[in-house]
């Protein structure tokens, strides 16, 4: 089997969906599933909307992907100014909007946001000035995953969680920065699952 065909399958398994379903979602034969899974076939022009049936990113189907420029999906995402975290759950952010980013390779499943990072707390990932992606329909907490999450003030802020003891750190190289420790369970935005950095 190859790695295209292994990751469908473990994927396809943690999502608890059946070829069939995948077939279903994606408008894809549920034999092509099949063949890819059975490594009767390695490569396909498919793995986009495979990887939209799922969720995922292409990338986590096949590392080695070099789309075809004139098919890749894109999605338009809302880019908004770093305000309180309030203003960002909101189901509508429409009138919050600076513009819209098109962007690849996004799983259309996602409910996305842009921001532009302000400050130096998680230089180390992503630089002032970078821009990150927020899932804010992903908001459980896994530890080491980055999220945008409400301070006591109200503000947003960008930080790495940890779950022993439950903090959220900064990932920078100013010494001055210092982990948020919640009393309370935080009011998580989302999750940051991508950053664009103009060099």
């Amino acid at each position: 089997m190859g790695i295209v065909g292994d990751n469908l399958r473990s994927i396809r398994k943690i999502k608890s969906l059946s070829q069939t379903k995948v077939a279903e979602l994606s408008g894809v034969s549920q034999q092509l599933i099949s063949q890819l899974e059975t490594g009767l076939i390695e490569k396909t022009t498919e793995l986009p909307v495979l990887a939209q049936a799922l969720g995922v990113s292409v990338h986590e189907l096949d590392p080695s992907y070099t789309p075809d420029t004139e098919s890749i999906p894109t999605l338009s995402v809302p880019y908004l100014a770093w305000v309180s975290a309030g203003t960002m759950i909101r189901d509508d952010i429409a009138d919050e909007a600076l513009g819209l980013i098109r962007v690849a390779d996004l799983p259309a499943s996602g409910d996305w946001i842009a921001l532009k990072v302000s400050g130096d707390s998680m230089d180390r990932i992503s630089p002032p000035d970078s821009i990150i992606f927020v899932d804010r329909s992903d908001r459980n907490l896994v530890p080491n995953g980055c999220y945008v999450i409400s301070e006591v003030q109200g503000n947003a802020t960008y930080k790495r969680y940890r779950s022993g003891p439950m903090g959220f750190e900064p990932v920078w190289s100013n010494p001055r920065h210092e982990p948020i420790f919640p009393d309370n369970d935080p009011i998580v935005v989302g999750r940051v699952r991508r950053k664009i950095l103009n060099m």
